[in-house]
């Protein structure tokens, strides 16, 4: 359904200096320079997957965004979405995409939110009643009842958002690209909001290709990521298999009934932390089951919890170690 090889954007920028002079001089003589934004990356994506594009700010995530739903044009490589070229933007192709960036709106602000549904349905060439009929069914899988018909201005950020997917999925797209879709809301309603994408997905079997902050989005969703950083493609592969690569062993939290010295643990693991009753312990995989018997005949244990590190942690520690090598290597 998407195919990159080779894709890379550089954009050309001019150079100010500061002051009076330099404006002067940036009217007269202006310097440019280029700025290597995305810099030949491969990937595919097969139908019907969802998969999380992930990288810190200034990585390339909404450059490559771009150019896969055709706003820009690619500076080098080859480019094909739902068996089109996007940047030539044509009507067909338009009509398999949609965009939602989490911090863009296409909804009218003084507007109810159904008037501008029918605008888009309009625009898009939908019949009266199976626009309806659209609506009626992606508002119900949404929780939008009554919100539809208040101003847009109105609404919560979380009854915003969902309303701008409804917008966006009206044409029935099968592929969607998702920049940071739950960008701002409260807990509970980006627990909805991906509820819903995956309720989607199951149901039309669309593409999903979701960037996100927010590392709840990627678990719940997306069994494969891809890793962007400096607009270079560093990973692409499972979420699951990343983890364990990145996390060879995993967190034992014990509380105990009785008090122990620190040295009482020694064998069972690596201590990360010991307080009172309290004891975390890192173990290797292969170990668990093993160790965690022997924990438990060991000591009197009122609870315990085995669980992997976050995920948001050993990501970040990976963008942060070839943060570190590139720093290095200039």
């Amino acid at each position: 359904m998407i195919r990159a090889s080779g894709l890379s954007k550089t954009y050309r920028i001019s150079e100010k200096q500061p002051g009076l002079a330099g404006t002067i001089q940036h009217l007269l003589r202006r310097r440019h320079r280029d700025v290597l934004a995305v810099d030949g990356i491969s990937f595919t994506i097969e139908p019907g997957e969802i998969v999380g594009f992930l990288g810190p700010n200034g990585a390339g995530k909404t450059t490559t965004l771009k150019m896969l739903t055709g706003l820009i044009h690619p500076s080098g490589g080859e480019l094909e979405v739902a068996g089109h070229q996007p940047f030539r933007r044509q009507a067909r192709f338009l009509r398999q995409i949609t965009l939602v960036m989490g911090n863009r709106q296409q909804l009218i602000w003084d507007l109810p939110a159904l008037d501008s549904l029918r605008v888009n349905a309009a625009v898009y060439g939908i019949a009266e009643a199976e626009a309806q009929r659209r609506i009626g069914q992606l508002a119900e899988m949404l929780e939008l009842g009554q919100e539809l018909r208040r101003p847009m201005r109105k609404l919560s950020l979380g009854q915003r958002m969902k309303a701008e997917l409804l917008a966006a999925l009206l044409h029935e797209p099968a592929v969607l690209f998702l920049d940071e879709p739950t960008l701002g809301l409260d807990v509970n309603a980006q627990a909805r909001v991906r509820d819903f994408l995956a309720d989607y997905n199951r149901r039309t079997g669309a593409t999903v290709l979701l960037t996100s902050h927010y590392m709840g989005d990627i678990t719940a969703l997306c069994p494969r990521v891809l890793l962007i950083h400096q607009g270079q493609l560093f990973h692409d592969g499972s979420l699951a298999d990343l983890t364990q690569r990145l996390a060879p062993c995993r967190q034992v939290r014990l509380e105990l009934a009785d008090l122990h010295p620190p040295e009482a643990f020694a064998g069972f693991g690596q201590l990360e932390a010991h307080q009172g009753h309290l004891v975390r312990l890192l173990v290797p995989r292969a170990q668990l089951a093993q160790q965690v018997a022997a924990l438990l005949e060991r000591f009197a244990v009122v609870d315990l919890e085995v669980s992997d590190p976050p995920v948001e942690e050993l990501i970040g520690g990976l963008f942060r170690q070839r943060d570190s090598n590139s720093e290095a290597s200039q």
